[in-house]
């Protein structure tokens, strides 16, 4: 019990920041589409890493010296790009139409949910490598609980975030509101592929 405590609150602490992948699901969460997939897809994607990690992964990440920098700079691209998309929404017309303008049908919206989940090199440091180290550094047979535990945290922290969303969208869903959140979706998308770039 104590090892599955100790890796929600890992999983937690590491998922809260305000990621590309948290404002792409905030973002679903107000416009009402795909929410549960979306959220499902995050949480498993997550759990999917950490267990990777968890069973030797991360030992495979850093035996590939091109891998960081080739993700680095793939994600740093894709980042650029989605951020150039949502200043788009926000500084013209189409951006006053509110939730339902520019919604992705489930399979673009799944697949621009991978690109920000596979395409972010700090989910291999954080969630592979690191939750993979730690993991296994803790005593024989509490790895499975301490996944398990930051598995849960992804699970926990995604469905709050994206119903969350859904529940404040009468008022986060406001024309003006809609373009001050794409807006401010283009400027965290700006600064993580600036980040990414400069280090």
């Amino acid at each position: 019990m104590t090892a599955l405590i100790a890796g929600l609150l890992l999983g937690g602490s590491l998922i809260v920041a305000i990621g590309a992948q948290n404002a792409f699901v905030i973002r679903q969460g107000i416009s009402g589409h795909h929410i549960f997939w979306i959220c499902l897809f995050c949480a498993a994607s997550d759990a999917l890493l950490i267990w990777s990690g968890v069973f030797g992964l991360g030992a495979v990440v850093r035996a590939i010296p091109a891998f960081v920098p080739v993700m680095t700079y793939g994600g740093a691209a894709f980042l650029a790009v989605y951020g150039l998309m949502a200043a788009r929404r926000a500084f013209s017309p189409h951006g006053m139409e509110g939730p339902a303008a520019d919604v992705p049908g489930l399979s673009a919206a799944l697949a621009q949910c991978a690109a920000f989940t596979f395409l972010n090199p700090h989910v291999y440091l954080d969630t592979v490598i690191l939750v993979g180290s730690i993991a296994n550094a803790r005593p024989a047979g509490e790895q499975i609980p301490f996944a398990a535990g930051a598995s849960l945290a992804s699970l926990i922290w995604f469905f709050v975030i994206g119903y969350g969303a859904a529940a404040l969208r009468p008022v986060l869903a406001r024309p003006l509101v809609w373009r001050v959140i794409d807006a401010t979706i283009a400027a965290v998308m700006f600064v993580l592929a600036g980040r990414l770039v400069l280090g």
